[in-house]
C-alpha cells in the first residue's frame, strides 16, 4: 500500500485557479504573458502534466471568453468590474439602431438572378431587321493569306519559305543567316 501512494502523482488545483494565483502573484502593471504564467507555475507546482502548455493555453483562452481575463496587448490581467471595455485594433462597429415596436422586418433579397415564374405565358423573341452591307465594297474581316510565291529573287528555295509581307519583294523579320559555304571567295594575288 505504501509503493501505491508513493507512485501517485500530486494533486493539482484546477487550472483556473493556478492561472488567477500566478497573475496575482507576478502583479505586473500590463498584465502577464503566457511564458511568465507558465514559469509561475511550474516553479511553484513543480511536477506537471506533460500537456501543460495545451492545458494552459485551452484554459487561457476559455477565461479570456468568459471575461475572468482581460487579454491586452499580448498580456493577461484580472479583469475589473467596473472598468470599461479596452477596444481592439479598428474602426469600431456602428451602432445598430433599435426597430420600433411593432414593425415587421422585412426578409432579405437572396443573392443572384431572380427565378423565372413557371405560370408566366411564353414571351415571343423580337425579330431582328437585317443590317444592310456597308457598301465599301471590302469583305469584313482580316484578309485571307496569298499563295507563296515559286521562284524568288535568287532562285533558291530560302527566299520562298519567309512569306512576302508586301508586295516590295522584301520579307518579313530578320533575315537569314548566310551559310559560309554559300558565300564565295575572292583572293588577292599579287
Amino acid at each position: 500500500m505504501a509503493a501505491e501512494e508513493i507512485d501517485k502523482p500530486l494533486s493539482l488545483p484546477p487550472y483556473p485557479e493556478m492561472i488567477l494565483a500566478a497573475v496575482e502573484a507576478l502583479n505586473e502593471k500590463n498584465g502577464s504573458n503566457k511564458t511568465s504564467i507558465s514559469k509561475y507555475i511550474e516553479s511553484k507546482y513543480g511536477e506537471l502534466p506533460a500537456a501543460h502548455t495545451t492545458l494552459l493555453s485551452h484554459h487561457l483562452n476559455r477565461m479570456k471568453d468568459t471575461g475572468e481575463l482581460v487579454f491586452w496587448k499580448n498580456n493577461y490581467m484580472k479583469a475589473e468590474p467596473n472598468a470599461p471595455p479596452r477596444r481592439g485594433r479598428g474602426r469600431p462597429p456602428k451602432a445598430k439602431v433599435p426597430l420600433p415596436p411593432g414593425s415587421v422586418v422585412a426578409r432579405a433579397r437572396p443573392r443572384g438572378r431572380p427565378p423565372k415564374d413557371p405560370n408566366a405565358p411564353p414571351t415571343p423573341k423580337p425579330v431582328k431587321p437585317k443590317v444592310a452591307a456597308t457598301g465599301s465594297g471590302k469583305p469584313r474581316g482580316r484578309p485571307r493569306k496569298m499563295a507563296r510565291p515559286t521562284g524568288g529573287m535568287s532562285g533558291t528555295t530560302t527566299t520562298t519559305a519567309v512569306a512576302m509581307a508586301t508586295g516590295t519583294g522584301r520579307p518579313r523579320g530578320r533575315p537569314p543567316k548566310v551559310k559560309p559555304g554559300s558565300a564565295t571567295e575572292v583572293s588577292v594575288q599579287n
